[in-house]
């Protein structure tokens, strides 16, 4: 696994090629069992209450409330399944720090095993009923993801890793499959996926950027969850995905599953926080140089930051 700073921070998951893993191998095989457990339980809540809470005889405006804009939406289905995984860590990992997007935390002291939870990554997807929306859960120590944990919650797909052991997809009654990024050795025949802020200073810019990297590559994705991107990138569905201002809980799991596979990632510090706007980039390995050096010639790798 190799991980390249974004801009000028430091990387999260900074274990260059061939460098020992961090970590004895029982310790992280147990926090990728906790992360599966937990990712799993969420994404069987979530399935469940959707149809719950958005059928056809419901009022979903009395379920959903705006977060940083009118666009940006959080469901009662985001709160309550952020809730559940913080009640399973505190039965399964007692005393261990949550870091979560509704409910907040830190991403701990030296030495501290910090849970990072995105309950929906993908609630504007969720709320429309657009099968691309995930749970990711990530055991993060000295901000380094120890292990992950990517529920497709539509597919029923779940995508997980532990550093320096691998990492592999599930699906419904199957077994693992070792994920591994494409062969691709060209960016012009690369397929690259995307997203984009809510705040509009933000996302007017991104779409400059779009414009001039869309002729340079086979074409552009928008799927709406930076987690599945982030899988995506891992299990060959995509050669490579970028965005800015992520939060830690964005990428967190989905980073470390890109990594294990193969893939060379940008990343934030894992403090950095959304406000920066810095780069999270996953590529596959045989594209990664000629991409990044693109991104640097059209400013891709700086921050856009929101004031």
């Amino acid at each position: 696994m190799e991980v390249v700073p974004a801009s000028n921070s430091s990387a999260s998951v900074s274990r260059p090629a061939g460098a020992a893993t961090p970590g004895d191998p029982a310790t992280i095989a147990e926090l990728r069992r906790v992360a599966v457990h937990l990712a799993e339980t969420a994404a069987a809540h979530v399935r469940l209450r959707r149809p719950e809470v958005f059928g056809p005889d419901r009022a979903p405006a009395t379920a959903v409330q705006a977060k940083s804009t009118p666009t940006d939406p959080v469901t009662v289905v985001d709160t309550e399944t952020e809730d559940l995984v913080r009640r399973l860590i505190g039965a399964e990992r007692p005393g261990e720090q949550v870091l979560g997007e509704e409910g907040g935390g830190s991403i701990g002291g030296p030495g501290e095993v910090v849970w990072v939870v995105d309950p929906i990554d993908g609630t504007v997807n969720f709320l429309y009923g657009l099968p691309a929306y995930a749970v990711s859960v990530a055991a993060m120590r000295d901000g380094q993801p120890l292990a992950g944990a990517v529920a497709d919650v539509a597919r029923g797909i779940v995508y997980h890793a532990g550093l320096g052991a691998g990492a592999v997809s599930v699906a419904p009654g199957a077994e693992p499959v070792p994920l591994r990024c494409t062969p691709v050795t060209s960016v012009a025949m690369a397929l690259v996926s995307t997203g984009f802020a809510y705040r509009t200073e933000r996302r007017a810019r991104q779409g400059r950027l779009i414009g001039e990297l869309l002729p340079r590559v086979r074409d552009i994705r928008r799927v709406g969850s930076a987690a599945l991107d982030l899988c995506m990138v891992a299990s060959g569905q995509v050669d490579a995905t970028f965005e800015h201002g992520l939060n830690t809980w964005d990428w967190a799991a989905g980073a470390l599953i890109a990594a294990e596979a193969g893939a060379r990632l940008r990343l934030p510090a894992a403090d950095s926080g959304a406000q920066p706007g810095e780069l999270v980039a996953a590529v596959a390995p045989g594209i990664a140089d000629e991409l990044f050096e693109l991104f640097d010639r059209l400013g891709v790798t700086e921050p856009i930051p929101v004031d």
